[in-house]
């Protein structure tokens, strides 16, 4: 981790990164589009077995976080994992 030398912007940045990722469902959504990119949150929800509302919810806290790509084609939203979220998941892999 770099030095933050005690700077409170920096711990609440990497925060906001830990947040979008400290859920069971947001790892499964990692894992998910890891293995199928560009997935619409329908597609997510659908997946998942968990409601597009909530499915929506968790992807705007993972854009926020930094961690999905959305791109807009015609009515649908993709997503798709940033270099940052699939280094998330190699860390997740040595918890397990």
């Amino acid at each position: 981790m770099e030095d933050a030398n005690n700077n409170p912007t920096n711990y609440r940045r990497l925060e906001r990164v830990v947040k979008g990722f400290a859920n069971h469902r947001r790892l499964e959504i990692l894992n998910l589009l890891h293995k199928n990119p560009e997935l619409s949150v329908e597609d997510i929800s659908e997946r998942l077995n968990i409601g597009y509302e909530n499915a929506s919810d968790h992807l705007r806290k993972m854009a926020i976080a930094g961690l999905i790509l959305k791109r807009n084609e015609g009515n649908n939203v993709r997503h798709k994992l940033t270099f940052r979220a699939e280094s998330i998941l190699v860390f997740c892999k040595t918890l397990e």
